[in-house]
């Protein structure tokens, strides 16, 4: 095996000439994207004066029946503490992003909504970039479609299924 050079290949892959070499330009090219995508996150992100995990929840909640889903719900989600959502929850309300609604069946637990606010501002922050992904999608093939969503699919399942190195601590 060819000698590990991350200062030129950006990978921990040898250089090798074929397969390999396409493989390893691909994983090159999905890295680029992926930095690419969160570079855009960011600006988004900043225009939008929001924090990660608020625009997450705001995404989450947007692709729910009637925009409402439970904070439990929300924490599972973004795997973080339920303080921590409430916290997020407070900000998003104040912004008027979202809205706390009392459950109709036990007058102690609440439901989340995304506004219509919140739908248009989503809309019309992320509706271009959405627009020019889906126009680069359609100028592939249907055989090329299929195989990006087989290739993104199975990276997917790859990259969930590592799991995190065992701890030698006690």
């Amino acid at each position: 095996m060819a000698d590990v050079d991350t200062q030129t290949s950006g990978y921990w892959y040898d250089d090798a000439p074929g397969q390999r070499d396409r493989a390893r330009r691909v994983l090159e090219s999905l890295r680029t994207y992926r930095a690419a995508e969160a570079a855009m996150r960011r600006r988004t992100r900043d225009s939008m004066a929001m924090g990660e995990n608020e625009l997450l929840a705001l995404r989450f909640l947007l692709r729910q029946p009637d925009h409402t889903s439970r904070p439990s719900e929300l924490v599972k989600y973004l795997g973080v503490t339920s303080a921590s959502v409430t916290t997020m929850l407070d900000r998003l309300e104040k912004t008027g992003r979202v809205q706390r609604i009392a459950n109709p069946n036990d007058r102690r637990s609440v439901f989340i909504r995304a506004t219509p606010h919140a739908d248009e501002e989503v809309r019309e922050t992320l509706g271009r970039m959405h627009q020019l992904m889906y126009e680069v999608a359609l100028q592939l093939t249907p055989e090329a479609q299929d195989h990006v969503e087989d290739f993104l699919r199975r990276m997917a399942d790859a990259v969930d299924g590592v799991e995190p190195p065992a701890s030698d601590l006690p």
